[in-house]
């Protein structure tokens, strides 16, 4: 057992948060998640993301975060990159009948009311030189020299302006011909360093880096034009597409940066792996960051205590989403995590930032065995009630119309309601889904507080089977956009209780 209180019950006495990104990563890169191997039938594949969708449904998720370009690949139809050999097992084979998985899973997640994020490596071009299945028309071998070879592995090199385009030119390829609701990067730019293996980009540093004081500045400027890039092609073709990045979740160390976090580890985003996304915050080239920050409460190089606090003070007024290590929640964890309470820990401290607006869980199939319970918690505590994505105002602050022309009707311990979608806004947008708010007799209609939320969903009708006789009930009816952004007019309708009449004397009731 994980806890017996609802974690938010010492953060905030009132209610939980109405608004909360609650997402999960779903990794496809060597089938860690989905599917869960190569060459499965469609109609499994199909199966198998479904019941992933309702898994993490009712475990109160309201996103998926879905890698869709493990490393040079594609999970859709692309003229940029080949099949992904997680699907057939052969890199460059199209799936049977014609099956388009992102298709089929934006679709899904949308029907079910949760965000898709399509999750991309952009830089990883071959996985193992010796073991990954390469197609012939992979551009890492139509062009070997837009890449580098960095142990067993071949990353595109982002140093030339060249793969800097044609990365930008992948991402575009999605937004445009698929309905996704974020593009989501992770934390490999230039990869890790390790030891015993070298990066080798001199010569595009000296075709390309000879105004930047070192090659490390260079890289960085990289990276960082290849970040702009990507923001400018969303916001120019599709400005309502979120872009996130998941860097590691360390900056740089307080001892190099008086801006750095209390934090004393070799690795940082900016100087191991050249991602200053604090930078990127700050001039608002993303949308949001989801910082890893799978380190526990009692580590001493890197605390989570620390570290959320950091990222808390330094989101320059974008969306920041804890990225927690679901994977390590097990009982034969390192030491650090040996503590079953370690997750409600981190939970907690979340919850009392008051700049952190959610969190996202790596990985999916960390919840299949559910250690410690923590599904069960997830389900009765952690996410026991609903929770709205965030707005993102920046990007769209014009909420919709409510909805029209409200039916409703009770017979006994039954309430049917039906309403039309509301007039477009004057951002010309309409309703994406709808809230249904309940509330009891002499209960104040108060719509920050979730315990009223009664459904979230997409149709526009609600029949109710959950009421009593004896109670009296009113139901607001608010349109949300695809934005998040809710109506702030309602509809209602007020039903007063139903009155029992006694039998006469004499006859039975």
């Amino acid at each position: 057992m994980l806890l017996c209180l609802p974690f938010w019950s010492l953060a905030n006495p009132s209610h939980p948060p109405k608004h909360e990104f609650r997402a999960v990563w779903v990794a496809t890169f060597h089938n860690i998640d989905w599917p869960s191997a190569k060459g499965l039938p469609v109609a499994q594949q199909k199966r198998e993301f479904l019941e992933l969708i309702q898994r993490q449904k009712r475990n109160g998720m309201n996103a998926l975060v879905v890698q869709i370009r493990p490393c040079g690949d594609a999970f859709y139809r692309s003229k940029l990159a080949p099949w992904s050999e997680y699907l057939s097992g052969t890199q460059g084979v199209p799936p049977e009948n014609n099956f388009d998985p992102l298709a089929f899973m934006v679709r899904a997640c949308h029907e079910n009311n949760m965000e898709f994020h399509a999750w991309m490596n952009p830089f990883r071009a071959i996985s193992h030189l010796r073991f990954s299945s390469v197609a012939d028309y992979n551009p890492a071998r139509v062009k070997p020299e837009w890449t580098v070879k960095h142990g067993e592995r071949l990353y595109f090199n982002p140093g030339l302006p060249a793969v800097q385009q044609y990365l930008t030119d992948v991402v575009m390829e999605v937004i445009q011909q698929y309905d996704v609701d974020g593009i989501h990067f992770d934390d490999y730019f230039y990869p890790y360093q390790e030891s015993g293996k070298y990066w080798n980009d001199q010569a595009a540093f000296e075709r390309f880096g000879t105004s930047f004081k070192d090659v490390h500045a260079w890289r960085r400027h990289n990276v960082d034009s290849f970040v702009k890039s990507v923001a400018d092609g969303i916001k120019a073709k599709k400005p309502h597409v979120k872009f996130g990045i998941s860097p590691i979740g360390i900056w740089r160390n307080k001892s190099r940066d008086p801006r750095g976090s209390n934090t004393s580890v070799s690795h940082t985003s900016y100087d191991m792996l050249y991602a200053d996304v604090r930078k990127w915050l700050e001039l608002g080239w993303i949308d949001y960051v989801a910082p890893q920050l799978y380190w526990s409460t009692t580590h001493p190089s890197a605390n989570y205590r620390e570290l959320i606090y950091w990222w808390n003070e330094n989101g320059f007024n974008r969306h920041v989403y804890i990225g927690h290590a679901m994977f390590k929640v097990k009982k034969d964890q390192a030491r650090h995590w040996k503590n079953p309470m370690e997750l409600h820990r981190q939970l907690e401290l979340r919850q009392q930032m008051n700049l952190i607006q959610g969190g996202i869980f790596y990985s999916e199939n960390s919840f299949q065995d559910n250690p410690y319970r923590v599904s069960d918690q997830f389900q009765k505590n952690y996410h026991k009630l609903p929770a709205l994505i965030p707005p993102m105002n920046w990007k769209d602050s014009i909420p919709p119309q409510a909805p029209r022309n409200l039916l409703a009707q009770r017979k006994a311990t039954q309430i049917g309601l039906k309403w039309d979608a509301p007039e477009v806004a004057e951002d010309g947008e309409s309703a994406t889904y709808y809230i249904v708010y309940r509330f009891g007799p002499e209960e104040n209609l108060d719509r920050s507080n979730p315990r009223h939320i009664f459904r979230i969903q997409r149709e526009r009708y609600l029949l109710d089977q959950e009421v009593k006789l004896s109670e009296g009930y009113t139901y607001l009816i608010a349109a949300v956009d695809r934005m998040h952004n809710e109506s702030e007019d309602t509809q209602i309708a007020i039903f007063p209780p139903v009155q029992v009449m006694a039998a006469p004397i004499g006859e039975e009731k």
